[in-house]
């Protein structure tokens, strides 16, 4: 259910820091003026591939499509280094800085913003305008940049859809139809009412901490996160301050636990201790209960995930960002399509919970097989895969809100569900915060 947290949960290599700390470590400047590499028609040359925390655990795969790359290109040569994700984001700028960027680099949601915002990726959609048609639209959407038109500054690679986790025993105890799960935002919110009023306080139904749940609740809500020209937040809205409300009475009713709206308690450990009624909304966290707490995986059901007025989901995606002044731009490029096609995502996906960004990958049986329906781990494999073949993009975070965005939009969210803000108030002060970041990252 929770969005960011999702993605943390499901995709390991995540990596912690800001795109305005990076900044400020002096990357802007002259970056954007890189000259873009060509292709020459033959894929040939040593490239070095950079990845996030895949090893020692996805070593021999990820070695295993090296060597098959190069057996197919032998005039080909792939250096692998695998790094680890803390200060990933500061390295990205010292590389930048030193022109030592590698050829293909992982790179996580943060880690993308920082070098395409400042033009040091290659534009895949340009060098090879026929490669869109080969990927989900909702992952090769999330590659574009605002103000750039249909450029495409990465390829998508292993992703995650959000879906909904729960458990049936707890909706059964209150009154709820486990057939029926919520399918928007405010019907979330009217079971959570439910839930607090008729658990007695043994159980809440989900965590309070507004981090993980924005800006995709109020995006599913309709309320618009940015200006058309997408310069400017405009979430300061009646919709946005009903948000709130509702949160802040669900909060004094009970409805999640007081201590989770100010600290990053273990969902896991609540929800595997039958404390918690709503899961996070990953298929690795079905997993993980499968693994942790058997009894409570015995009654954990999964659905399609919450949605509001667009029935958009979220989905979120590691991609592989080419450099932009790469010497063997053929051989990146192909290397990159070579990782991401859809055997290779599929055998991928056998390895981690994790999905195919590759349309024909995605379309692979591993993917439909529901089993008899009532083991939740292969219900969520083939619900998350269902849901990516549609997902919508205006329900995924906007590179806009960055870290930092979401710091000072949380910390008056948090004030405002505890009743020491005016929701109102808090909407508002909120996005002028907001707004004065964006507009400062705009200046660097």
């Amino acid at each position: 259910m929770t969005r960011k947290n999702v993605t943390r949960i499901a995709i390991t290599t995540l990596v912690a820091g800001t795109f305005f700390a990076t900044s400020a470590c002096g990357m802007s400047g002259g970056a954007g003026d890189v000259k873009e590499g060509e292709k020459t028609g033959k894929v040939a040359g040593q490239i070095t591939f950079r990845t996030l925390q895949l090893k020692p655990m996805f070593t021999s795969y990820v070695q295993g499509v090296i060597d098959a790359f190069e057996k197919q290109y032998p005039d080909a040569k792939v250096k692998w280094e695998d790094v680890p994700g803390d200060g990933y984001n500061e390295k990205i700028v010292a590389d930048a800085q030193a022109g030592a960027l590698p050829d293909v680099v992982n790179l996580s949601t943060d880690s993308f913003q920082l070098l395409g915002d400042r033009g040091m990726l290659a534009d895949v959609a340009k060098l090879d305008p026929e490669v869109a048609k080969d990927y989900v639209p909702g992952a090769w959407e999330q590659f574009k940049l605002p103000g750039k038109g249909d450029s495409v500054f990465a390829y998508p690679w292993y992703v995650t859809p959000e879906i909904l986790t729960y458990n049936k025993d707890l909706f059964e105890k209150v009154g709820l139809d486990p057939a029926k799960p919520p399918t928007s935002v405010e019907q979330f919110f009217d079971y959570a009412e439910q839930i607090a009023a008729k658990s007695g306080g043994k159980y809440s139904a989900f965590m309070a901490d507004p981090k993980g749940r924005l800006p995709g609740d109020w995006q599913k809500m309709g309320v618009p996160i940015l200006n058309e020209k997408q310069d400017r937040f405009t979430f300061d809205t009646d919709k946005a301050v009903e948000w709130v409300e509702r949160m802040k009475d669900l909060y004094a009713k009970g409805a999640m636990p007081k201590e989770s709206l100010l600290k990053q308690d273990d969902i896991n450990q609540l929800y595997g201790g039958g404390k918690i009624v709503f899961g996070p909304g990953s298929p690795g966290f079905v997993k993980d209960i499968k693994q942790n707490a058997p009894q409570i995986y015995a009654n954990t059901q999964v659905a399609n995930a919450v949605t509001g007025q667009l029935g958009h989901i979220g989905i979120y995606a590691q991609s592989l960002g080419i450099k932009k002044d790469t010497k063997h731009m053929d051989a990146a490029t192909e290397f990159a399509k070579w990782l991401t096609n859809g055997p290779n995502q599929v055998e991928f996906s056998k390895h981690a919970t994790i999905y195919p960004s590759n349309a024909t990958g995605l379309a692979d049986p591993f993917f439909a097989e529901k089993g008899d329906g009532k083991d939740a781990e292969t219900l969520a494999r083939a619900v998350g895969a269902e849901q990516l073949k549609t997902a919508g993009l205006d329900a995924n975070t906007p590179v806009q809100w960055t870290n930092q965005v979401g710091d000072v939009v949380v910390r008056e969210m948090q004030k405002a569900i505890k009743g020491e803000q005016d929701a109102k108030a808090a909407v508002k002060k909120a996005q002028e915060e907001a707004n004065k970041l964006l507009a400062k990252s705009v200046q660097q």
